[in-house]
């Protein structure tokens, strides 16, 4: 009778450290896929709150894996990277001030030398998933976030999608000649000693102090029998009118030290919309 007891107290002990050794082990593993938002995932994480700062030049990137856009693009990148909004977690508000799915939009006031960021989440913080030239276009799917200090829009380019800065984006409007309007403005017909310069003074001419327009160099100037340049006049106080792409020509002075202002062709840059007649909604 003592032998079975004894035998039923050790069979008792190795059961309970059977269990005892079980409940010490850990089924829980880290995904590492949550860890940092990237273009390869189908969810997206939230990152900090946006800074409101340029997602231009303060934010490049230098990795040549990323697509740059041209104008005249029709394929974007290598990849079928989305910035789609396909989860609940993405910082900011909806926003409903937005161009309508399919609205094309047009990259301003980003210098030639530049680019805009297309990312895969509305905010900074977000991975690049392409690379915008300062004279490229898109297409807005209709979706908008609002950020503090910054509103972001959902674009597509080619087979890439993702988020821009909307103050980096606009919608083209009638062109328009302003030649007479710059010289009157002036009092006289500009002349400088390069087309930067010539540039640099019809822009100002066109700026407005109060609110102060950013102006910005978008196409790169040329210079020979005849001068080119581009300019960005973007900010004038009005939501409707962002402002003007200003197309500027100038010709060789007499004397050979520079240029002198031949014609200005203006294209509006709207905010809201802009009708088949090419005004600003």
């Amino acid at each position: 009778m003592l032998h079975a007891r004894v035998a039923v107290r050790i069979v008792g002990v190795l059961i309970l450290a059977t269990v005892l050794f079980g409940c010490g082990e850990s089924s829980t593993t880290t995904d590492p896929s949550t860890s940092e938002p990237t273009g390869t995932t189908s969810t997206i994480t939230s990152p900090p709150p946006d800074n409101g700062t340029s997602s231009t030049n303060a934010d490049a990137v230098t990795t040549s894996s990323v697509p740059t856009v041209d104008d005249d693009s029709t394929t974007t990148s290598t990849t079928t990277t989305s910035g789609a909004s396909t989860s609940t977690t993405l910082p900011g508000e909806p926003f409903d001030i937005v161009p309508p799915n399919g609205t094309p939009m047009a990259v301003v006031g980003v210098e030639f030398d530049d680019v805009l960021n297309v990312r895969s989440g509305p905010g900074t913080s977000f991975g690049v998933v392409a690379r915008l030239a300062p004279t490229a276009t898109m297409l807005s799917t209709g979706e908008a976030r609002l950020l503090p200090g910054s509103i972001w829009y959902r674009v597509s380019t080619g087979n890439t999608t993702g988020w821009v800065n909307s103050s980096f984006t606009g919608q083209k409007g009638f062109v328009d000649d302003v030649t007479s309007g710059v010289v009157a403005a002036l009092g006289e017909i500009p002349t400088a000693e390069s087309m930067v310069e010539l540039g640099e003074v019809v822009a100002q001419a066109r700026a407005s102090i109060d609110p102060p327009s950013r102006i910005t160099v978008t196409v790169a100037p040329t210079e020979g029998d005849l001068g080119e340049v581009t300019y960005d006049v973007v900010g004038i106080g009005d939501d409707s009118v962002l402002g003007e792409r200003l197309h500027i020509f100038g010709q060789p002075t007499g004397d050979g030290s520079g240029f002198s202002l031949m014609a200005v062709e203006s294209q509006v840059l709207c905010g809201r919309g802009v009708t088949d007649q090419g005004l600003c909604i």
